[in-house]
């Protein structure tokens, strides 16, 4: 239809345009005088910050220095972490003064107990640790920089880990080759290694190496690399290598134009990884306050921060306007929680919930309860905290919804139910309290089980009570669904189902269109491989389900258990009202 060419015609229009206009968010421009007398500059939408009209490549050409300050969330959460160690146990911590090489740290990391460790949290790093089992700092720095983009599509990641495992010799052609990849067994995995290698095996010249650095960055302006093509595999063949080696350095280096690290790079992104792996490991408690207290950031959503860090012994205290601030916060441990295989013998802090996990809460209303409980004390009734607090309805409902109120000993049926609106209004002028204290509430029927824990889930996104899928499992035990505690104990290549929230949903650039999946039961959770084939079948449920019924086969690779489904069911309508929200990156 004439309709349709003309939309043909606007969308071969817009072809090759940007996608987008980004800006980075800490990006800084320094020139010898005032920049505006260089380039327009023009305010940017959060005050105090500016743009400017040209990219890096525009200031590149003109010799301008471009300095990028990554402002990392991590960062954040450990400088939270550091506050709460130094307020809690009296001690000061800086990034440098971390105790080095701890092998409890090492050991944590190489069974991939890595739930909210920078960098190393994602399904793809937790399937290679431990594989790799990293035992020192430059370790860390390698794992950092081989699960990348580059490194995968340049076939680099499985040659290394047989030469590590001692299953493939490693060898170099001459002493400068080995001189550039010793210290990574012969494979580069490092943009410097790239332009090294392109310098002593095919004669490249320090600035034409230079030139295949930039095109390397340009990781996502496909073919930049392939120019450098001829010009690599010649020099190397002319000065004696193997047409074999020649090609293969080439597909490696071609590697780095799908993204790959620089060596410092990964050695700055290293040392936030051994300090946040410190930190959990050795104060969990902590660790787990400054990663909510730092969200949005990483994988996991704080439902599965406040699991592990429980599984890690650590007792979890629920948001309660009796002591919760905004943040979370620590407090002295009066009973040790049995539970959880990670059991620390030294934390002894408790964490509680802060009233940020509500959602519709403000931050500007926990600030009034913190005040009014410094100032008067602790709170009598509701009734003394409506009025002491100033609380407009609409916050104390939401306390309410969130049972966030019981420390004054008033159940969250009850307490909705006493901030409601007045069903009469007062007369003009009349002064007439208006929170009754003598008030008779009507007999509210409790909830159930269940229903608190969908309450919870629609308040705060977690529920310190039983998991949700517990309520079902009687239901799948009858789909004949096992737990996903229960796939560690089963052969390989068995036919399995496993059911379960859906916490995320990853697709990698790299992985072929298959999307990995994890689910959580009251168990653990179960790592999901779903090809395209299966996810275009099974759409609705792979995309939309909040409860996902897997069947597939079980996958044992040493200690990593994958299911590859076959099948995907949602059951979403088992759990009618359970707010879970999964986290997905596709």
């Amino acid at each position: 239809s004439l309709l349709g060419r003309r939309i043909l015609d606007l969308l071969k229009s817009l072809l090759n345009f940007p996608r987008h206009l980004s800006q980075h968010p800490g990006g800084m421009v320094m020139s010898r005088g005032p920049l505006s007398e260089l380039v327009p500059v023009e305010n940017a939408a959060m005050p105090g910050r500016t743009v400017i009209q040209w990219d890096k490549d525009d200031l590149d050409a003109l010799g301008l220095l471009k300095v990028d300050c990554l402002s990392l969330g991590m960062l954040s959460c450990i400088r939270r972490a550091f506050d709460l160690v130094e307020r809690h146990h009296d001690r000061r911590l800086t990034l440098a003064n971390v105790p080095s090489e701890d092998p409890e740290v090492y050991e944590m990391i190489s069974r991939a107990d890595t739930v909210g460790v920078f960098q190393i949290e994602s399904r793809a790093q937790m399937s290679m640790l431990p594989r790799l089992r990293p035992r020192c700092f430059y370790d860390l720095v390698i794992e950092v920089a081989i699960v990348r983009p580059g490194p995968i599509q340049g076939d680099m990641v499985h040659p290394y880990l047989r030469r590590r495992a001692g299953e493939e010799e490693v060898d170099y052609p001459n002493p400068d080759v080995r001189q550039v990849l010793h210290k990574t067994l012969g494979v580069p995995i490092f943009q410097e290694q790239a332009m090294r290698l392109a310098i002593v095996a095919a004669g490249f010249t320090p600035g034409e190496a230079d030139q295949l650095r930039l095109a390397m960055g340009a990781w996502r302006k496909t073919g930049v690399i392939a120019k450098f093509h001829e010009k690599l595999v010649a020099g190397m063949l002319e000065r004696g290598y193997e047409q074999e080696f020649a090609k293969r350095v080439f597909r490696q280096i071609s590697g780095f134009g799908e993204y790959g690290f620089p060596e410092s790079h990964a050695a700055s992104f290293a040392l936030l990884v051994y300090v946040s792996a410190w930190l959990k490991r050795h104060h969990p408690a902590v660790f787990a306050a400054a990663l909510i207290n730092s969200q949005p950031m990483g994988f996991y959503a704080p439902a599965q921060l406040v699991r592990d860090a429980r599984l890690h012994g650590v007792q979890v205290l629920p948001a309660d306007v009796g002591s919760s601030e905004w943040d979370c916060t620590l407090e002295a441990q009066s009973v040790a929680d049995p539970t959880g295989p990670f059991r620390h013998r030294d934390e002894k802090l408790a964490l509680r919930l802060g009233l940020r996990l509500l959602r519709g809460f403000s931050e500007q209303h926990a600030r009034q309860i913190e005040q009014a409980r410094r100032v008067g004390g602790a709170f009598r009734s509701f009734e003394d905290f409506a009025r002491r607090t100033g609380l407009p309805r609409q916050a104390l409902q939401v306390l309410a919804r969130a049972d966030a109120l019981a420390s004054l000993k008033i159940d969250r049926r009850s307490a909705l139910w006493k901030s409601l609106p007045p069903r009469e209004s007062a007369p003009l002028m009349e002064a007439s309290p208006e929170y009754d204290d003598q008030e008779t509430l009507p007999e509210l029927p409790g909830l159930t089980p269940q229903d608190q824990v969908v309450a919870d889930y629609s308040t705060a996104g977690l529920s310190l009570r039983q998991h949700p899928v517990s309520f079902l499992r009687k239901r799948l035990d009858e789909l004949r669904a096992v737990t996903a505690e229960s796939l560690a104990f089963l052969q390989n290549d068995r036919r399995v189902k496993v059911a379960g929230l859906v916490l995320m949903r990853q697709r990698p650039s790299t992985a072929a269109g298959i999307t990995f999946v994890t689910l959580e039961d009251e168990t653990g959770a179960a790592n999901l491989v779903v090809y395209p084939n299966v996810w275009q079948k099974f759409r609705p449920a792979a995309r939309f389900a909040g409860v996902l019924l897997a069947t597939g086969r079980l996958q044992r690779e040493g200690d990593i258990i994958h299911v590859v489904c076959e099948r995907l069911d949602d059951l979403s309508e088992l759990l009618k009202n359970l707010d879970s929200r999964s986290r997905d990156f596709h």
